[in-house]
């Protein structure tokens, strides 16, 4: 019979429409439909376990994101100075491989020796491929990866372009982004 297979997925189509209301009955009876946007219940009702449809209201409730996922390069900053912990060496713009990276390193006003900061730091983030090559190349860990990947712009040459004033971010930052990174490298 032709039909009977349309019949079944209809059928299977139902049911899952009516499991998803059923469940958030369940979580509505628990404690409100905010209850299940949760960080507790998000693993949940993530899992391949979870029944029903489950739909994200982006950008009202956004998934937890993994520890290890990276978008763009930030500098961090050193909480006793207030200022960048890069001594402008340039090994991450020796690495990076679209080469989107620029380091121009500062003068001391005393000596006119080299000084150990940089005078410019720039990123183009319009080209960073976001491979985080910069960061293990970086031998003072002044280079931390990020997670904010909502930087859209109307245009691309002057938003993208980031220099320190932007890519400065202090280092509670980066413990809140990698907290097990962070508790490794401080029982080293």
């Amino acid at each position: 019979m032709y039909g009977l297979g349309i019949a079944k997925s209809l059928g299977v189509t139902m049911r899952h429409f009516v499991v998803t209301y059923l469940d958030d009955l369940k979580w509505f009876l628990q404690g409100g439909f905010g209850n299940r946007y949760t960080p507790e219940a998000l693993p949940e009702r993530q899992s391949p376990r979870a029944r029903g449809i489950f739909t994200i209201q982006y950008p009202k409730e956004q998934p937890p994101l993994p520890e290890r996922f990276r978008v763009f390069p930030f500098h961090v900053v050193d909480p006793e100075t207030g200022k960048s912990t890069c001594t402008a060496c340039g090994m991450c713009a020796r690495v990076c491989p679209p080469q989107c990276i620029w380091v121009r390193r500062g003068k001391d006003p005393d000596t006119g020796r080299p000084a150990k900061e940089p005078e410019a730091f720039f990123i183009d983030v319009s080209i960073c491929m976001s491979c985080g090559l910069c960061v293990e190349s970086c031998p003072f860990d002044a280079i931390k990866m990020d997670q904010d990947f909502e930087v859209a712009a109307y245009e691309r040459y002057d938003s993208f372009l980031w220099g320190l004033d932007k890519l400065m971010k202090p280092q509670a930052h980066d413990i809140a982004l990698h907290p097990s990174d962070y508790a490794r490298d401080q029982g080293d």
